[in-house]
């Protein structure tokens, strides 16, 4: 297949604590060994990408502008620690919605595929070659339905749970160094389900 491969990044949870609808720069804590994975990811050739359901929108809690203004910093963090991100896709929708206009199933929505699918049509990225971290399976769940050809869970605890089988699940980002050096280099996953 032709095309990049991606790193694609779950936010809340995988790139940032998750403290449940975090909007603000003050709430925003970043993950320890993130900036090491995606600077590893760059040096192997991998776009960023980040793919994340922003429901606080649809339900009030923020607006869009705050969402931009925040990416906006975190990107500029993420460009000063020599890991740039390429994309950030959000889905600002939720069927329970308390703002009408957001009020709605979408097709980005995670576990639906679509935020991946259109990173994938818009950075011709090769999908079978890539590699999605998430923390939930709804993430799991998205890139397996886009056809991501490796879908690892991070659970800084270990309690995996029951979904979708990952091909690793990890209590620390760093670990997914090996992994990756790995599917580079086979050009399929080789690495036990558990580290």
């Amino acid at each position: 297949m032709t095309g990049r491969p991606a790193l694609f990044l779950d936010r809340d949870g995988v790139v940032n604590i998750d403290h449940a609808y975090v909007h603000r720069k003050n709430d925003f804590e970043f993950i320890d060994g993130i900036f090491d994975l995606c600077r590893h990811a760059k040096a192997l050739g991998y776009l960023i990408i980040i793919v994340t359901n922003q429901a606080g929108i649809g339900r009030g809690y923020y607006t869009e502008e705050d969402f931009a203004a925040l990416t906006h910093w975190m990107c500029d963090i993420f460009d000063r620690e020599r890991a740039a991100i390429d994309k950030v896709y959000f889905c600002p929708t939720h069927p329970d919605g308390a703002v009408e206009r957001y009020r709605k199933q979408s097709d980005l929505r995670k576990p639906a595929p679509g935020m991946i699918l259109l990173a994938a049509r818009e950075f011709n990225v090769n999908l079978q070659d890539s590699i999605l971290v998430g923390d939930k399976f709804s993430d799991l769940e998205a890139g397996f339905a886009a056809g991501v050809g490796s879908n690892i869970l991070y659970r800084p605890i270990a309690d995996p749970g029951s979904a979708p089988e990952p091909a690793l699940v990890v209590s620390d980002l760093r670990q997914v160094f090996g992994y990756m050096k790995r599917w580079n280099e086979a050009g399929e996953a080789d690495a036990p389900v558990r580290p």
